[in-house]
Parts: structure tokens; sequence; C-alpha cells
């Protein structure tokens, strides 16, 4: 008896989660990847890079069309907007796009995994309760992830696939050219604060400094989405992934300013968007310095995502509990996850 091979196919390849998911699948001998992006990328191994533009369902169909043989969708795009109605159209057409191309096409398609965030429970817009559970109510709209959501529920029914919703907390991970990649926006932020002679300030909301939060580290998320995305007993559920501890700024500062050789100042509210705004030609003339590999500044700057986070004074935290009642039990210290991303970036050049 033969057993059907894994295809995957990863929508948002070049972001923190589908990049790290595809160097995840890319280690395991029985599945095969396919990587969309607007950017495209090189193909390796068992590793396929498509380029295709997600918001033209021309481009979707033309492109997806051949793909026959996908058993596993991994939807991880994102595409961002000014507000939060903004973000609902084109987020949503993305991925039904995705399923409009792939699902008449591919015969032996298993699983479609959607990955969310905390926008689940309403954590951007405030204050909400915590810890947060996946069977929070929701609340009143726009928000893209619960269409999203409700879209492959309504598509699934009668369905031989099923489809699990993922619910990480903010994502540690390499990627250049991500808005949403805060180790990133930490690291060069206390580089640029060590080239100037500067103390490490923390620079959110005075209130940010002392909350709990937590954080999803991206190869424990790249493990557990395959883990939700070929148990059986996870089809049609979410679930919170996170490293399993909790952390303040005010102990986790100190910590990652002794990792850059920096003293700590008091916190001082600092727009790193704006303070950022003039920091190119730095940046370039300490890559000259430095000998770093020549990535533009847009490459390495995410100062909106990493004001968004900073400005969190209230708790930030969900309930982990379901997956490790459904059988995944990693867990990853987050102190020690910011040594490795920040060693991973200096191998990689990317800071001094």
């Amino acid at each position: 008896m033969t057993t059907q091979p894994k295809v995957a196919l990863v929508v948002g390849a070049q972001g923190v989660i589908g990049r790290n998911l595809i160097d995840h699948l890319s280690t395991l001998d029985d599945w095969r990847v396919i990587g969309l992006s607007r950017r495209g990328g090189e193909d390796q191994a068992r590793v396929r890079h498509i380029a295709v533009d997600l918001l033209d369902i021309d481009d979707a169909r033309a492109k997806l069309g051949a793909l026959t043989d996908v058993t596993h969708v991994f939807y991880t795009a994102y595409q961002d907007r000014p507000t939060w109605a903004e973000l609902v159209p084109p987020n949503l057409a993305m991925l039904v796009n995705v399923v409009d191309a792939i699902e008449p096409v591919a015969a032996h398609l298993q699983h479609i995994s959607l990955m969310q965030g905390y926008k689940v429970y309403g954590g951007h817009l405030g204050p909400f309760k915590t810890p947060a559970r996946e069977t929070d109510a929701a609340f009143m709209p726009p928000e893209f992830m619960h269409d999203q959501q409700r879209f492959l529920e309504a598509r699934q029914q009668g369905k031989a696939w099923n489809w699990s919703a993922i619910r990480p907390a903010v994502v540690g991970g390499f990627a250049l050219g991500n808005p949403m990649n805060l180790a990133l926006a930490i690291a060069v932020y206390a580089s640029i604060s060590k080239e100037l002679g500067l103390p490490l300030r923390f620079p959110g909301k005075p209130g940010a400094y002392d909350r709990l939060l937590e954080m999803t580290d991206a190869g424990l998320l790249a493990r557990a989405t395959v883990w939700a995305a070929t148990e059986p007993r996870c089809a049609n559920q979410a679930f919170n992934i996170t490293n399993g501890d909790l952390f303040r700024w005010s102990e986790m500062w100190p910590f990652i300013a002794d990792y850059f050789g920096v003293p700590v100042a008091p916190p001082l509210p600092l727009s790193l968007d704006t303070v950022m705004a003039d920091k190119a030609p730095l940046w370039k003339a300490m890559g000259e310095r430095h000998g770093l590999a020549p990535h533009g500044w847009s490459q390495v700057s995410s100062w909106r995502f990493a004001d968004f986070v900073f400005s969190w004074d209230y708790d930030m935290f969900g309930d982990g509990s379901k997956a490790r009642r459904h059988g995944f039990h990693e867990h990853v210290e987050t102190k020690a996850m910011f040594t490795r991303l920040f060693d991973d970036f200096r191998r990689r050049r990317i800071i001094p």
C-alpha cells in the first residue's frame, strides 16, 4: 500500500512565519514544499518558489491551477493597510483567491491551516480578557481574521478536507523586509544606540514596561502548525501557540541591553517610526564600518510594528493549555529565543 505524498503550499513564503515554516518542512523527508510570495524565491532541493499576486485572481489561477498535487495549504500571508477596516478586503480576498484556485484542482487536499494571532481576541484594540482562550467571544467588526475563519468554516462544510486556525503571540524569527519583525527591530535599535554611545531606553508607553506579555518562537510555531495540520484530533479547531513563559519588558530590557553591551537608562516614550526615519545614512555607514551584509534600510526596518507592540500598556497573553491537552508539549524560553535570534542576526552579518 502506498501513502499519498504530502505537498505543502506555504502562502506568504517570505514572511517571518512562512520562511520558518518552509525551513521546518524542508527537514521532513515526507514533505515537498511550494512557497508562494510576491517576490518569489530561490528553489532548493525539495522547495519550489512561485511569484504570484494573490490579489489578482487571474494571476492566482494561472500560477496555482497546475498545483494538482497539493495536500496541505498553510496560509500565512498578510498585507498591511492604514486602518482596521481597510485590512479586511485584501486579506480576505487573498485567502479566497488561493482556495478558489487550489480546491478545484487539488484532488487530495487534506487540510488548510490559517495563521491568525491575538487580533482575534481584540488584543490590538485595548485591554482585553486575559488569558485569552480559543472559546472567547468575537467582537464588533471589522476584523479580517474573523472574516477569514468564517470563510473557511463555511467552505469546509461537506468537504473531505479540514482546517485549523493557529494563534501565536508576537512571533520571533528571521526575515528581511517584513513589517512585523520585533526581534530584528530591537536588534537594530540596540545596535544604533550602541553606535551612538547611548544607553538602551525602552521607547514604549510608560505603562507597557511592567505589563505581562509573551512571544512565540518561529521554529516552535512551525512545528506546532504542522502538528495541528496532521493531527486528526485538531481538525476544524483553533489553537493558541506560545513559548509557554510570560515576561515583562522591565526584566527583559536589561537582559537585551546586556547582550549588546550597553547600559540601560530609564524608559522614555519615543516613536521609533519617527526617530529612525533619518537613520538610513547612519546604518549605511555602520554597514561599511562593520562589514555587514548589503541589506537596505527598508529591509531591516519594522518600526511601526515595534511602536505598536511597545504601546501595549495592558497584559497581552493567552491560554496555551488547549494545544497541550491535544498533544503538543513543546516550549521555548523567551530569553533563550532572543539570544539565539540575535546570534543568528550576527552570523548573517545583519547587525554588528
